[in-house]
């Protein structure tokens, strides 16, 4: 048990309102205590489950790439681990997946060598050019992590950790054309350190998912959003929540929505209403990663900039309707679970990048199904690869397509 364009979708601060927390602030912080509920949905998603592995496997994609003739001595990694945040040695790892990397001897000393498979190299050129094409839109996504900041600016070391989940090339900071072209500009900050700030007009609109989902919902305007917003709730099976936690959660529903994009010096942050703020920057800052997850000591560096509390990772435990916590090997990823059970209710936008890390997952299922056919020593099935490619689609379909209408409830 835990106790706890610019398009897409255009920017919105509502300037000419009444800020949603400018009123008395009635509710006090209520301390919460709901039980952690294993979800078998997530917990089988490959793509959230591999996600720890996937990371230092398309770095080391990268590095191999870059190359050119697209082929390296283990010599030139065998010392990156720690960097790559590959336990154990970056031998072992390139070996485990036989599908991705392909080892050959080397032209002195029979030193090992490793290049990329004919699949892995096709799905390299699939994903430049998917960043290529859908450039603007995977760029906006840090430009509206950096609006959320207290003063619209993040360290590049930041920035830098953030790559990764908005879907961004991990060199991205060293390209001086893109920086311009995303209407980015290097500040300097505090102790001689550099930051990303992102340029905006003071007239040009905000909106967060979740007001977007509101307008949705009630085919209205901006003018005609109310001050509170619910969250969207989706229960675990066999999540029951004690009665004087329902009326809690029935309150905290009724509060203002304060958004992430909104000025919040005003809060007293010992009010539901500033949880309930936090809640929505989160909610938001997860809508902009490719498989709306993160691994929640990632997610740290970022209190100080967005205006978290101490402590705010409890809030992931108070709220189990609306995010998931996946404990897999030794660490915590903490999901969004509208962006996979809303169906075609919720506003968030499928990443461009999705389907290419999910076929770079069907890789690594492929490289698992070669060992162990080397092992018993039995040819790999045509079937099985086969299987391989129709287990990514149609996972690919049930992430998005959500299962049953009845699991949303709007408390």
């Amino acid at each position: 048990m835990l106790f706890f364009s610019r398009k897409p979708w255009q920017l919105l601060v509502r300037f000419g309102r009444t800020p949603a927390f400018s009123g008395t602030q009635r509710s006090n912080y209520v301390d919460v205590k709901m039980e952690w509920k294993k979800d078998p949905f997530f917990d089988s998603l490959d793509i959230l489950t591999k996600g720890r592995d996937l990371r230092p496997l398309v770095s080391l994609k990268n590095i191999i790439a870059q190359e050119p003739d697209a082929r390296i001595p283990i010599s030139a990694v065998s010392k990156r681990g720690r960097e790559l945040e590959i336990a154990g040695r970056v031998a072992s790892f390139l070996r485990r997946y036989p599908a991705v990397f392909e080892e050959f001897t080397g032209p002195k000393y029979n030193l090992p060598w490793f290049r990329l498979t004919e699949e892995a190299a096709e799905l390299d050129r699939k994903e430049r050019e998917v960043y290529e094409t859908r450039r603007v839109e995977i760029v906006d996504r840090l430009r509206r992590l950096i609006l959320m900041s207290r003063e619209r600016r993040l360290p590049l070391r930041i920035v830098q950790g953030m790559l990764w989940y908005l879907g961004l090339p991990e060199d991205f900071l060293q390209k001086p054309e893109e920086i311009s072209k995303g209407c980015f500009q290097i500040v300097e900050l505090e102790d001689e350190e550099q930051g990303l700030s992102a340029v905006i007009d003071r007239d040009e609109p905000v909106l967060s998912a979740l007001q977007r989902n509101e307008i949705k919902k009630l085919n209205g305007t901006v003018e005609s959003l109310p001050s509170a917003i619910a969250f969207p709730l989706f229960p675990s099976k066999g999540l029951r929540l004690k009665r004087k936690i329902e009326h809690w959660l029935e309150e905290f529903q009724k509060l203002p929505y304060v958004s992430p994009y909104e000025d919040f010096s005003h809060l007293d942050p010992s009010r539901n209403i500033s949880e309930k703020r936090v809640a929505g920057v989160l909610h938001e800052l997860l809508s902009l990663f490719v498989d709306n997850s993160a691994e929640r000591r990632r997610l740290l560096c970022l209190r100080k900039h967005l205006g978290l509390p101490q402590k705010f990772h409890k809030l992931f435990e108070r709220h189990p309707h609306v995010f998931y916590l996946l404990l897999k090997n030794k660490t915590c990823f903490v999901v969004l679970k509208e962006a996979y059970y809303a169906r075609s209710t919720t506003t968030i936008e499928k990443h461009p990048m999705l389907e290419v890390r999910k076929k770079y997952v069907g890789l690594m299922n492929k490289s698992e199904a070669i060992l162990r056919s080397q092992r018993s020593r039995k040819p790999l099935a045509d079937d099985a690869e086969g299987g391989l490619d129709a287990a990514v689609d149609s996972e690919s379909r049930e992430d998005y397509d959500g299962l049953d209408e009845g699991m949303e409830e709007n408390l």
